[in-house]
């Protein structure tokens, strides 16, 4: 018997938003081991059009040199929805469940009406916690809860001054809110017209990276959080006090070999800790850090705008153009643009 159609945003070329189309495609059928979800919600991370494009060209030796390969050719990371069918060898979870993942290591494809994967992809969604807000957490609040992993000995604590590089994206407002529950004298940089969506997320300063040379502080910072590094590791020397930490989550294909590279020889040079943070997608251990924090009501989800499935490629250019204020949302149906907030 065949499968029914059902809708899924696909790319056969490596570009822009504008390779992405919404296809029928037929209803995934899960394997022994495998999860069959219903998608309530997606949402638009950075990574999304890291991989699109892709940012860093090394990567085509695993996704396919000259185009995507069938594997990768399905979009989206970060999803929530609900177990329709488990396979006979699925334990832990049933039909009816609400789950959420990071689809990033199972090749991606949360923008859909279903997603099929391994069940180790897929947790229970924190409890009493909307299958929206749920979508947002599971790339970009496990980025931001390893902004503060202790490095080198070095911990946050109360009073410390932190510098939150990107602080209005996809990543950026988690790790403000979690700088703000350990008690940190945060200061944001982001676009002007941003401003105040920091400081309702708790900023004590906001600094415009488009008038300032945030490099360059009055004052040095404890801790620095490079959401997205633009600059040479070697320039945030000086930004930081003698036992402070500076982390980066990603950069260009030469910041990450320069900074592989120049990293620790800077570190054991002056005593800081500067380098590149490398997370692993949705491991259980980050997981169960990321309900605590969800349960303590740290983490305030912002979502920006709603988009359809059918408006999948709007969605991906709305970030990919620097425009989104927090969170996108991708979800399945018809329903119109709409802005939140």
């Amino acid at each position: 018997m065949q499968s029914r159609a059902v809708k899924a945003a696909m790319r056969d070329l490596y570009g822009g938003p504008d390779v992405v189309s919404v296809r029928d495609i037929d209803k995934p059928s899960p394997g022994e081991s495998d999860v069959l979800v219903r998608v309530i919600a997606a949402s638009v991370n950075r990574a999304d059009l890291d991989g699109l494009y892709p940012r860093w060209q090394f990567t085509r030796l695993f996704l396919g040199l000259r185009r995507p390969k069938e594997a990768y050719r399905r979009l989206g990371i970060d999803v929530a929805g609900v177990v329709e069918t488990v396979g006979p060898k699925v334990a832990s979870l049933k039909a009816g469940d609400d789950v959420f993942s990071d689809l990033s290591a199972f090749g991606g494809g949360a923008f859909a009406e279903y997603v099929c994967a391994p069940e180790r992809a897929f947790a229970a969604m924190p409890a009493t916690m909307s299958h929206e807000n749920a979508a947002t957490l599971p790339h970009s609040a496990i980025i931001a809860i390893h902004a503060f992993r202790p490095r080198g000995g070095r911990s946050l604590a109360a009073g410390m001054r932190v510098l939150v590089v990107g602080a209005s994206g996809n990543v950026g407002p988690f790790v403000v809110q979690l700088a703000k529950s350990r008690g940190a004298d945060v200061t944001a940089v982001v676009g002007g017209d941003k401003s105040d969506l920091a400081r309702s997320l708790g900023a004590d300063q906001v600094v415009d990276h488009r008038t300032t040379d945030y490099t360059r502080p009055a004052e040095p910072y404890d801790w620095i959080v490079d959401v997205s590094a633009h600059h040479p590791i070697r320039r945030w020397v000086r930004a930081l006090r003698p036992d402070g930490v500076y982390v980066a989550f990603a950069g260009s294909a030469w910041w990450l070999f320069s900074s592989a590279l120049l990293g620790p020889i800077i570190s054991r040079l002056t005593g800081k800790r500067l380098g590149l943070a490398f997370v692993g997608p949705f491991r259980p251990d980050d997981v169960e850090e990321l309900r605590k924090v969800v349960a303590k009501g740290v983490l305030r989800p912002v979502i920006d705008r709603r988009f359809s499935l059918d408006e999948v490629v709007e969605a991906l250019r709305y970030v990919d153009e620097g425009q989104a204020r927090g969170k996108v949302i991708v979800t399945p149906g018809s329903s119109p643009l709409e802005s939140v907030g």
